[in-house]
């Protein structure tokens, strides 16, 4: 029987536009781009030129720092172009696809008879270790690390967040296998959600298996972590992503590279929202063709409302990417006595607005922030919505001024930027949380190097 523990505290935001359990397949198309941007914490180093051949699987880029951690091309063909921005930054890597795919075969597995380091080895050969993510830092890890223990969280709460369990349907082989080469690596745990029932979650093998009961952020790998091991300093707890865990599990089933996955396509500015099928590197000129309302006046964000980023049709899939989120930016809204009118249509958590009296309903918001910056609040409201053992306000405060120490004090080593995002919501102040908590853990880890 599964361990079950009860969360409390959160917020569930219902927005209009969730995908509909129907998937396009989105097919070849000539170019791909790779964004090392997409991989935190790696300092990337091309190790291809412009003109060089890949088959899908090869390295296209290494962590400068930890140079036996490779990152695999998605497809076969020829590197056509590295952009750069400033100080040579590398932007992309555009890669010309062959019609016919061409993989490196690094040869079927059978991982049971594996031990750790085989499947290390075999994950560092491929390009697919950096996939791997670790606390503290919440940055993508290194093979010199030693977890503490691996989580794995197949429930995904945040706003019109994409369903894990539609994107396991076929995958389940795969998702095994994927989970027992992660428990060679050490003790690993699989977080779900009390509404979900696939067998291949209910009865997964060589993983302890939890089930978080509440409101979202319920599924963020840093509060499973947070409830089940807590990361002390010095200790390192790997997470990984379940269609990371799908990608591990494809290698060694049939010897190859496939970055294949599937994404949630939501929003209130989507013409039908669905889910694709689609590759690493596809840009989203390709994915969301002919998909939204309008191109004018539509925020499009890389991932969820809460979490994603802003992004434009030049952008691609990228490691991240489980969903594409098209929401009005709001820009040309005009209300009549502004918030003193009753907004049944407008979402608060404070009942400030009277939609609270409509029952639960979607809505169907925009990127307005209303509001300006000013001074941070105590007022409880992180707290509120942190279903963690931490002192949220406080913790930001330390972080903003600076604090290691506090820093230390206060748990930053637990938590991800991800974990502010409903505090960000909600906060009176305005602030840009989840910013000010990367900015944190990138000067503690400068620090701790």
């Amino acid at each position: 029987m599964a361990n079950v523990i009860k969360l409390r505290k959160g917020l569930n935001i219902h927005l209009k536009g969730t995908a509909a359990e129907t998937k396009r397949v989105v097919g070849p198309c000539s170019e791909y781009v790779v964004r090392p941007d997409s991989f935190e914490g790696v300092v990337p180093k091309i190790v291809v030129h412009e003109g060089d051949r890949v088959e899908v699987g090869d390295a296209l880029f290494v962590d400068k720092n930890y140079p036996e951690v490779k990152f695999a091309s998605p497809v076969s063909g020829t590197v056509k172009a590295v952009e750069r921005g400033e100080r040579r930054k590398i932007l992309g890597i555009k890669l010309q696809a062959d019609e016919v795919q061409k993989y490196h075969d690094f040869g079927q597995r059978n991982v049971a008879s594996l031990s750790a380091d085989e499947v290390k080895n075999a994950l560092l050969e491929a390009g697919l270790f950096g996939f791997v993510y670790q606390l503290p830092y919440a940055v993508s890890t290194n093979p010199q690390t030693t977890p503490k223990a691996i989580f794995v969280s197949a429930l995904r709460d945040m706003p019109l967040s994409g369903n894990f369990e539609f994107e396991l349907q076929g995958n389940e082989q795969d998702f095994q296998t994927g989970l027992t080469a992660l428990s060679k690596l050490g003790k690993t745990y699989l977080g779900i959600g009390k509404e979900q029932k696939a067998n291949a979650l209910l009865n997964a093998k060589d993983v302890e298996v939890t089930i978080f009961d509440g409101p979202c952020p319920a599924g963020n790998v840093g509060v499973q972590v947070n409830h089940i091991a807590p990361v002390n300093k010095g200790e390192v707890v790997w997470t990984v992503d379940p269609t990371f865990v799908i990608f591990f599990g494809r290698l060694f089933n049939t010897g190859k590279v496939n970055l294949r996955r599937i994404i949630a396509l939501g929003g209130g500015a989507m013409q039908s929202p669905m889910y694709v099928e689609a590759l690493f590197g596809t840009p989203f000129s390709v994915v969301l063709k002919d998909a939204l309302t309008r191109q004018e006046d539509v925020r499009l964000i890389n991932g969820n409302p809460l979490t994603g980023t802003k992004s434009c049709l030049d952008d691609s899939v990228g490691v991240k990417t489980s969903e594409i989120t098209a929401i009005r930016e709001g820009a040309e809204a005009n209300e009549m006595f502004g918030w003193i009118m009753p907004r049944t249509n407008q979402f608060s958590t404070s009942r400030s607005y009277f939609s609270w009296l409509m029952g639960k309903k979607e809505y169907d918001l925009d990127a307005r922030v209303k509001g300006g910056e000013r001074h941070i609040i105590m007022s409880g409201e992180y707290d509120s919505v942190l279903p963690m053992d931490i002192y949220g306000e406080f913790l930001i405060k330390a972080i903003i001024t600076g604090d290691i120490d506090k820093m230390e004090q206060l748990g930053i080593y637990e938590v991800s930027p991800e974990d502010f995002a409903l505090a960000e919501f909600v906060d009176s102040s305005k602030l840009e949380l989840q910013r000010i908590v990367r900015q944190g853990l990138n000067m503690l880890r400068k620090e701790n190097a």
